[in-house]
């Protein structure tokens, strides 16, 4: 078979990044102020989102100060957190002398985390100044330990975080940075810690999964180091994210998530993204919505867009699924890792496009507040709009390694039906 040029210098030499610290299983959270300790912390900021009425940031606080920690708590971090989320917690680590970070929820509190650490470690620079590919001039960030409550994202132990640049809302832009500088010191996952996260937003965050371990398995790096980890994500994902959702206490289930979302951010660690997280990004950028539901709702999409340039990586899904393959032609079983997506979907109750949205939509639904206030209800599912979020993705640091090449005209079909047909 003749060796396309272009699949050799797309990505001649491939990086593997390291992966932090962790500690994962059930109790896990109680060793929270012991580590806290033993990384040399006595003042920390302990950054998190709407979380102060569960219990666990009294829970988790009690803990640290056991062991003569003091703890500042910094709770206005918001989902999709922002660049003045970070800005904010910065100013407050400063003002408050703390000597480390603890961020306790999920990927939004990471995230945040981990820029407010960049922040720190620069004097004061803009967050929005980090875009990119490993921006830190110094290496030196503040100690961090990040404790997950929901079973999604995995910046607990990745090299990135996503942030919202709102100093232009005529323009708004939600971009990624990639910085080895960024890992946490520690990582915490305690699947007892999921039992209070509710049903859709653990099935939101479910598909953030199945996005984060199937991208890397497709993606134009093809990165053979992280393809084990994703498959194995793929296996985990499907055959707990169900049960995880319906049945909240359910250890096995919750178990078996936290494993799958923690492993397949490490196969897209070093692995890559596509297409579903820049499309993501997108409309959350322009909207604010939930980046898992964004997820859930671009995946069958894009793993659609890509079949040509990958049917047999497709026809492996599928297998990994669950789905009898054994009489199928790759191409069938391609369609067929589709068709099984849009299946656990429709059985978890995700929403048929981005069009159906509305500040209605979820709890804690952030559409149209803060800075978003007066962008509507609703979604604008016009043309121009569909023009401008696929013209966002273009721009996203995610789409470089998406396995089949993009323009704004190709995406536009795909991005419309998105917006506004099902299924």
């Amino acid at each position: 078979m003749a060796i396309e040029m272009n699949q050799i210098w797309d990505f001649p030499i491939k990086e593997f990044h390291p992966f932090p610290k962790a500690k994962l299983g059930v109790g896990a959270h109680d060793m929270i102020g012991v580590e806290a300790k033993d990384l040399g912390m006595t003042r920390v900021l302990l950054m998190t989102t709407g979380l102060r009425g569960s219990g666990i940031i009294d829970e988790l606080k009690g803990k640290i100060e056991y062991q003569g920690v003091d703890v500042v708590v910094f709770d206005k971090v918001e989902s999709n957190p922002k660049d003045y989320n970070v800005m904010d917690a910065a100013a407050v680590y400063q003002t408050e002398k703390c000597d480390g970070i603890i961020s306790v929820g999920g990927g939004s509190s990471h995230d945040a985390a981990k820029g407010a650490r960049m922040v720190i470690a620069h004097d004061g620079r803009n967050i929005n100044e980090f875009e990119g590919f490993s921006k830190a001039t110094n290496k030196e960030n503040p100690k961090h330990i990040a404790v997950s409550t929901t079973a999604g994202t995995g910046s607990e132990t990745s090299w990135a975080y996503v942030i919202t640049d709102t100093s232009d809302m005529e323009n708004p832009h939600k971009w990624v940075a990639f910085d080895d500088t960024c890992l946490v010191d520690l990582a915490i996952d305690d699947p007892l810690l999921y039992y209070s996260c509710p049903e859709h937003f653990t099935a939101f965050c479910g598909f953030d999964v199945l996005a984060h371990c199937s991208e890397p398995y497709v993606s134009r790096l093809d990165f053979a180091p992280s393809l084990g980890n994703a498959k194995y994500a793929i296996e985990l994902t499907t055959k707990y994210l169900r049960t995880a959702t319906y049945e909240p206490h359910n250890l096995e289930a919750r178990t078996g998530m936290m494993h799958a979302q923690y492993i397949a951010a490490q196969a897209f660690n070093s692995g890559g993204l596509g297409l579903i997280h820049s499309l993501s990004h997108a409309f959350s950028a322009f909207y604010d919505s939930h980046h898992g539901l964004n997820n859930a709702i671009a995946l069958p999409r894009v793993w659609e867009y890509n079949l040509p340039a990958r049917y047999e990586r497709f026809a492996d899904i599928a297998s990994l699924m669950g789905v009898d393959t054994s009489r199928m032609t790759v191409v069938q079983a391609a369609d067929a890792a589709v068709e099984e997506a849009i299946r656990i979907s429709k059985d978890l109750g995700i929403p048929d496009n981005f069009g159906q949205l509305n500040v209605n939509s979820y709890e804690k639904n952030r559409m149209n507040t803060g800075k978003y206030e007066g962008r509507g209800h609703g979604v604008d599912t016009s043309e121009e709009q569909i023009r401008a979020i696929s013209e966002h993705m273009m721009d996203d640091w995610c789409t470089p390694g998406n396995p089949r090449t993009c323009t704004v005209e190709s995406m536009i079909p795909m991005v419309r039906h998105a917006m506004v047909e099902t299924y």
